[in-house]
């Protein structure tokens, strides 16, 4: 079970700015696809705005989703002295 503690920082480590890259890019596309409608559409404005803003807000949940389970595992991250072992236990005088 080695491995367990090295997964996990990679989770944690890139988990959330993956989560934060992927609704960002997700949410200018959603924007660009609402302006080039309303600009094909002007009557259609407050229908397409209403949809964005529904879509903008869904996008943004599972980024707090993801900032939430961020938490989560930092929380089960071992500390520094486990992950290095007995040598700098020594070293640091416990």
């Amino acid at each position: 079970m080695p491995y367990y503690g090295v997964a996990l920082a990679l989770a944690v480590g890139l988990g959330l700015p993956i989560a934060v890259l992927s609704a960002a890019m997700a949410q200018g596309k959603a924007a660009a696809a609402a302006m080039e409608g309303i600009a094909r559409q002007p009557d259609a404005a407050s229908d397409i705005r209403a949809a964005l803003i529904l879509s903008l807000a869904l996008i943004e949940s599972l980024v707090i989703y993801a900032l939430l389970i961020f938490f989560m595992l930092q929380g089960k991250l071992p500390g520094v002295l486990d992950v290095l072992g007995e040598g700098a236990k020594a070293v640091a005088g416990h």
